[in-house]
């Protein structure tokens, strides 16, 4: 499968973990289309961890663990279907998964075949208990080339976290995303530290095969598998800008069953949806402030129509202040040229003068721009 823009769903780890049933996926499925996601672009419902028995069958084929999915997963996979969705599931690239289930390490073709008979549309692939002889690269090529020869257009999530240099070879294994960090939890920290890992990686991201920076936590706020902590609307907010203004999968972790407005708003705004769903996709570009430090991250990115993205995202706990010469984007005054800023949180319209953007942001916050280069006022 060939995905032209970031693949945008949810997820059932960050806040299930092992506790999932078909009662439950039916009801998110429900959720997906009734509180509006799907028409925003959500349209993955993706299984993880812990759906299946222990041990395969006598044929060597995975089985749904019938107390949880007593239908099984072919019904489930129609359900989501009826309802406009895609449906995704999850394997290993290890003789186990991460939570000790059967992974499909020489079991590829097969577990392929399987899922694409049951209408499997997504595969998450993770990479526990691998072989230790055996290149990761390899093991992941194994699988795209199973799932290309499955008979079905099957969305291929190499959730290989970053390591052996994933980066380096992961577009030869037909993955339309990868993963390039650890879990994440629901924890300031944890997203600030993902997102600070971003850096040298903007250059691997693109169309056809997307850097995942993991799945959302937005509207977690500590409970649930990954809960931990938990976070504010203001860190959600500035969480939910970043991995949209750097082009990763926007994947919900939430219980969306019973997502607080705050939330739902947070996770709808259009205009932040439409830049990380930019047609070209272009690679973000980090710029130095003037007097700005390291929790002060301030980006720009040429989206199709010739506008400029520009995001500001304070990290810190302190009041932090963006001053920005527009130099570092091609356009000094002697251009004859500036910026009008559509801030799209807030609607507020602005324009740069001298040639020097300020922003003032409180502690967690952060702003995110649509701009449009016009002639000096």
């Amino acid at each position: 499968m060939v995905k032209l823009t970031p693949p945008m769903g949810w997820n059932s780890w960050n806040t299930f973990g092992p506790n999932i049933n078909e009662q439950v996926i039916l009801e998110i499925a429900d959720a997906m289309v009734e509180k509006g996601l799907l028409a925003k672009g959500y349209e993955y419902l993706v299984v993880d961890d812990c759906w299946s028995l222990k041990e395969r069958d006598a044929n060597r084929r995975l089985v749904p663990d019938p107390e949880k999915f007593p239908h099984g997963m072919k019904a489930v996979a129609d359900y989501v279907h009826s309802k406009g969705l895609k449906f995704g599931m999850y394997s290993c690239a290890g003789n186990l998964t991460c939570a000790g289930y059967p992974g499909s390490f020489e079991h590829e073709f097969i577990d392929a075949k399987t899922f694409a008979e049951w209408g499997v549309d997504f595969l998450k692939y993770d990479y526990c208990y691998h072989s230790p002889i055996i290149p990761g690269e390899n093991l992941y090529r194994r699988m795209g080339l199973a799932l290309d020869n499955s008979g079905r257009d099957i969305l291929f999530s190499a959730c290989s976290w970053g390591v052996d240099e994933t980066h380096e070879w992961v577009k030869s294994t037909g993955a339309s995303m990868w993963r390039s960090t650890g879990d994440i939890f629901d924890t300031w920290q944890s997203i600030k530290d993902l997102a600070k890992q971003q850096e040298k990686l903007h250059p691997y991201n693109g169309v056809g095969c997307f850097n995942d920076m993991d799945m959302l936590v937005v509207g977690m706020y500590g409970k649930g598998n990954v809960g931990l902590q938990g976070c504010n609307d203001i860190q959600y907010k500035n969480h939910f800008s970043m991995w949209a203004f750097f082009g990763s999968p926007l994947m919900i972790g939430c219980d969306i069953r019973n997502m607080s407005q705050a939330a739902l708003d947070i996770l709808t705004n259009e205009e932040v949806i439409r830049i990380n769903q930019d047609p070209v996709c272009r690679q973000p570009v980090k710029l130095q402030g003037i007097w700005s430090g390291d929790d002060l991250l301030i980006y720009a990115r040429h989206l199709a129509n010739g506008d400029l993205a520009i995001g500001v995202f304070n990290l810190g706990d302190g009041n932090a202040t963006c001053r920005l010469n527009l130099d570092q984007l091609g356009l000094p005054v002697s251009t004859g040229k500036t910026l009008e800023l559509h801030e799209v949180w807030t609607g507020e319209v602005s324009y740069v003068k001298n040639a020097t953007m300020f922003k003032d942001l409180a502690p967690y916050d952060c702003a995110l721009y649509r701009a449009k280069v016009i002639d000096l006022l």
